[in-house]
């Protein structure tokens, strides 16, 4: 049977990391994987409190009026039990009702309550009653910046006392970036498979030839001015299954970043622009030889593909090799 010291409420703001147990605990964000993990972390706490604590799981959606009173009644037994309340950001007006009458009275004996919302708008009143109430709050937002993308990766080696390069953290970032869930499973394949240190070697052994890092490469060398390079990459990417849509967007990013290196020069900081120092740093160093029109030309070229690629032309290969190479031919100009 939990105890009572574990009951405490910690009445904080905290990441998944040190989800806490508690009475009831919100757990609130976009960031699936964190939100999962969050959960993890609370159950297993859960069960090195009581092994036989009795879990359940019920879904916003599909909650029906009466079922938290029916899972939180004392028990015969006196077990402890662990209510989770899943996506419940789809909340139908009985667990809004149910959630806010449940937390006004305290929680109840023996249970363990969470609540994990995974953003929007709908059941703010319900959100409104827990952050009141006290009950710590577990944030899980999403991870948009690259720069919190590394921090991320890094934080995934380090937590499994592995030794990871910068540069194979960011060329793990650039290849797989577009989605954390699939980054997260990334670094734990490295840590499972790989034995000694991680560097960019075996990174791009294992993710280079990933859709992303194709782009980013083909990007690379466009910006650099390399057109016969940054052709042959692009042929090869499309000849092995590449789509054009995310070699577009991989050239808009790296446009995109040029532009905010150009910010810069104005007393912005990288984290303002949100680029981690690494990337504020090649960025200035590839923007020396891009002039302002250069730039603009880029950027033009890249909106046009983007455009052609997503249904407003009728070839998106010609449209992506166009792109690359006006951004090849006006680099330096």
């Amino acid at each position: 049977m939990p105890a009572s010291s574990s009951r405490s409420s910690s009445r904080a703001t905290t990441t998944w990391e040190n989800a806490p147990l508690a009475p009831v605990v919100l757990v609130h964000g976009a960031e699936g994987l964190l939100v999962d993990r969050a959960l993890e972390r609370i159950t297993l706490q859960a069960k090195e409190q009581d092994p036989h604590v009795e879990r359940t799981v019920v879904y916003g959606s599909t909650y029906q009026a009466g079922t938290l009173l029916v899972l939180s009644s004392p028990s015969l037994f006196g077990e402890s039990r662990l209510i989770i309340i899943d996506n419940a950001e789809g909340a139908t007006d009985a667990l809004i009702t149910d959630v806010c009458a449940f937390v006004e009275q305290g929680g109840a004996a023996d249970v363990w309550f969470v609540i994990a919302h995974r953003g929007g708008v709908r059941g703010k009143k319900m959100l409104d009653a827990l952050k009141k109430s006290g009950a710590p709050v577990v944030t899980c937002e999403p991870i948009k910046k690259d720069a919190d993308k590394v921090s991320f990766a890094a934080a995934e080696f380090k937590r499994a006392s592995r030794r990871a390069t910068a540069g194979a953290v960011r060329a793990l970032v650039e290849a797989l970036g577009s989605d954390v869930r699939e980054l997260a499973a990334a670094c734990q394949q490295l840590i499972g498979d790989v034995t000694g240190a991680i560097d960019e070697s075996v990174v791009d052994k294992y993710y280079g030839g990933r859709v992303e890092a194709t782009g980013f490469k083909v990007a690379d060398a466009a910006v650099a001015g390399k057109s016969a390079e940054a052709i042959s990459l692009l042929r090869h990417a499309l000849a092995t299954g590449a789509d054009p849509v995310p070699i577009v967007a991989a050239l808009a990013l790296k446009v995109r970043t040029l532009a905010k290196a150009g910010a810069l020069r104005s007393g912005k900081t990288a984290a303002d622009l949100g680029l981690a120092p690494w990337q504020a740093d090649k960025a200035r160093r590839e923007l020396q030889n891009w002039t302002p029109d250069g730039l603009a030309q880029a950027i033009q070229a890249v909106a046009q593909a983007d455009a052609e690629v997503k249904g407003a032309g009728r070839d998106p290969v010609f449209a992506v090799e166009r792109a690359v190479l006006t951004i090849a031919r006006v680099s330096g100009r």
